[in-house]
């Protein structure tokens, strides 16, 4: 644990800015497969299911590379291991924009994509260790909105980039705002910030209780359901809306503009209404989202549709990381990267099964594999609440 006197106001502030720019750039790098897979599928030669293929290799690698790497950089002082992380990050998206075929191509975006695995929790951790209890929650919200803004702008511009430029350039792109936010959190993160490590006994009692695992199980669950149909919106809305280029980034801007209305609410509220409760919600608006989904016969009625998931999908994220830091504070490193383990299982399931579907049977059925997994995460959210409470003490960290 750092020994340095806690950050002031105005250091927390610029830490949480400079962290929520990197989960923006993280969440870009994460979905240009997604924006992108139209550009992809047709200039590797594939299908667009063995493209979107790309999502479940790289969250396979994520999901295993949050935890393992958790442990390995316990010591590590966080600003260092957040500015590698990004550079890590940049170097990977140059290279991925110059493979010349599929083959080469996804074993680089695999690697690349270990960053997102250490910057993501690692980030929430160092920020939740930095803010006062009061704040904790604010915080941890307010670093997680830069995937709200990565939903808003950086997924339907790589949608644009991609159906008008390639794949390719929007690849370089991330490869340059890697770079430029890596020197932004070098100059405005504090050194010294170290959350406490984390001994192999309290890792077992975090594994061994239902109340974290079932919490921990909500963010699969709900990942997977979602990236069900999340992963082929692109080849979706182009195959069944006819949508165009600039319809599909118009679709994309739009769920990403109410993710981050979303999670700009829960931001300023997840402290006064509690956790629990803003991911009971949350999941609920994804479940009403996924029953409607066959009614989206148009453009405009797609936009409608998309409304109570658009506010909840980024936001149930971040209320999940609230809830386990609130649970859990002294826990945070390792819950926050079992968590986000959580999110790229989700994404890697939820990617693989929605090809399998699309490859066997079209986009027909999608909708309804994801509803019957948000379903299931609702019920165990509900049923994590009402244990919390009932929940054994938990491990120390150095216990």
């Amino acid at each position: 644990m750092s020994l340095l006197p806690a950050p002031g106001p105005q250091a927390l502030r610029a830490t949480r800015q400079v962290l929520m720019l990197g989960n923006f750039v993280i969440g870009c790098g994460v979905m240009v497969v997604g924006g992108t897979l139209n550009d992809l599928a047709r200039s590797l030669q594939v299908s667009v299911a063995v493209a979107g293929q790309l999502i479940a290799i790289a969250a396979v690698v994520m999901a295993v590379g949050a935890p393992a790497l958790a442990v390995w950089v316990s010591g590590w002082d966080r600003r260092r291991l957040l500015v590698g992380a990004l550079v890590w990050y940049a170097v990977g998206h140059g290279l991925c924009a110059l493979m010349p075929d599929y083959g080469a191509l996804w074993p680089v975006r695999a690697l690349t994509m270990l960053a997102a695995a250490v910057f993501t929790p690692q980030a929430a951790a160092a920020i939740g260790h930095m803010a006062p209890p009061q704040q904790r929650g604010r915080s941890i919200t307010t670093v997680f909105l830069g995937w709200a803004l990565a939903s808003v702008l950086g997924m339907p511009l790589n949608a644009w980039i991609g159906e008008t430029y390639g794949w390719r350039a929007a690849m370089a792109g991330i490869a340059v705002l890697s770079l430029a936010v890596a020197l932004l959190v070098y100059r405005r993160m504090p050194a010294g910030i170290q959350p406490p490590g984390l001994s192999l006994r309290a890792w077992r009692g975090v594994i061994a209780s239902p109340v974290l695992m079932a919490m921990v199980g909500v963010t699969a669950l709900a990942g997977a359901g979602q990236f069900t149909v999340f992963s082929y919106f692109a080849p979706y809305f182009r195959d069944v809306l006819q949508a165009t280029p600039g319809q599909l980034a118009l679709i994309f801007g739009w769920f990403g503009l109410w993710g981050l209305t979303g999670n700009l609410v829960l931001s300023r509220t997840v402290d006064r209404i509690g956790p629990h409760r803003a991911v009971a919600w949350l999941v609920g608006l994804i479940v009403l989202s996924m029953a409607l989904w066959p009614l989206g016969r148009s453009l405009s009625l797609t936009l409608l549709v998309l409304i109570p998931w658009g506010l909840s999908c980024m936001a149930s994220n971040s209320a999940q990381q609230a809830r386990l830091g609130h649970v859990a504070p002294l826990l945070a490193p390792a819950l926050m990267a079992l968590n986000t383990s959580a999110i790229y299982v989700g994404q890697a399931v939820g990617a693989a099964a929605g090809g399998w579907l699309v490859a066997r049977s079209g986009y027909g059925g999608l909708n309804w594999v994801g509803l019957v997994m948000v379903v299931a995460a609702l019920g165990l959210s509900l049923w994590a609440q009402r244990a919390c409470a009932r929940a054994a003490p938990l491990p120390s960290p150095r216990e």
